[in-house]
């Protein structure tokens, strides 16, 4: 186990201290349920999430055997355990936040404040390479855009999982693309993803892609003011989108046919304002996906539509 120093509030908690990871993560899970915390940033339940934060906490690969929950811990660890414990208790953020990372189709990103928490179910098309919808060309490389990227995980985890991928990653954020630029470094991707600031397609350069991917913000108003508090410690920026949730959605509908190359399909994830979107646009054929790994309010659409149907949008 490693020795990190970390520090939090004093521990408000009154308890017999726990001798083993397993009691530690039993201890922190029943916290946790004491103080109806929400989950959803990485995990959905409380034993889980004191998992996350006990193994980084004590240094433990997350992929150890089980008998590691056996093993004793010293009074010094305890106390970094209990810290993070305190933490996720009284600040009301996600334990993503706490560790500084948080994992996507199975890479770890850098994440801080400036961006939200991976979890877009958009992660199961990137194992899937995004077929049937994206065809290679053995002439030239896919290109590929992440627009609103936060801390680039779509578009990174695409260049992971297609090597003959040019992409490039874009937020209006220039903090959140510090974050992406950190990660593309991290997974020394510098010479496959380009991070780019713009504000939707405004501060593009003058090219086109094969697929745009996207995961704007598109949370309604009714749903921003009843959101839990750890989903509000997260950027407003990259939550809300007007009442509705759509003003961004609006804007790539009307503007994207412009980078979308003959063959080019928009992949755009708009969660619970998807029935927004049907009422906003009753007429055009959304193609709405599912997820065998859960998630919904993702569509496709491809250039062809968004050509066909620019009266609708414009």
């Amino acid at each position: 186990m490693t020795d990190k120093t970390l520090t939090s509030p004093t521990a408000p908690f009154s308890h017999n201290t726990p001798q083993t990871v397993g009691e530690c993560i039993q201890y922190g899970a029943q916290q946790f349920e004491q103080a109806e915390l929400f989950f959803g940033h990485g995990t959905d339940n409380a034993e889980d999430e004191s998992f996350w934060l006990t193994f980084y906490a004590l240094g433990l690969p997350f992929e150890a055997d089980t008998s590691v929950l056996e093993q004793e811990i010293t009074e010094a660890e305890w106390h970094q355990v209990n810290a993070l414990f305190v933490r996720r208790v009284t600040e009301r953020i996600p334990a993503a936040y706490i560790t500084g990372e948080a994992w996507f189709c199975g890479y770890p990103f850098t994440v801080n404040q400036h961006v939200l928490v991976p979890r877009s179910p958009i992660a199961e098309l990137i194992l899937q390479q995004y077929q049937p919808w994206l065809s290679s060309s053995a002439d030239q490389p896919l290109r590929i855009l992440d627009m609103c990227t936060g801390c680039g995980c779509i578009g990174i985890a695409t260049a992971l999982h297609m090597p003959e991928a040019l992409v490039d990653v874009s937020d209006i954020s220039t903090e959140a693309l510090l974050v992406a630029q950190d990660n593309i470094q991290r997974h020394k991707l510098q010479d496959r993803v380009t991070a780019i600031q713009s504000d939707v397609f405004s501060g593009l350069p003058n090219s086109t892609y094969d697929l745009i991917v996207t995961n704007p913000p598109y949370v309604d108003k009714a749903d921003i003011d009843s959101m839990p508090a750890e989903y509000q410690a997260e950027p407003a920026i990259a939550l809300g989108s007007g009442d509705d949730g759509l003003d961004i959605t609006r804007r790539l509908l009307k503007e994207a046919a412009s980078y979308l190359n003959g063959n080019g399909v928009m992949i755009v994830e708009v969660g619970n304002s998807w029935e927004n979107v049907e009422e906003a646009f009753p007429n055009v054929p959304f193609m709405w996906l599912g997820f065998e790994s859960g998630g919904h309010g993702v569509f496709v659409i491809t250039k062809q539509e968004l050509t066909d149907y620019q009266a609708e949008f414009v």
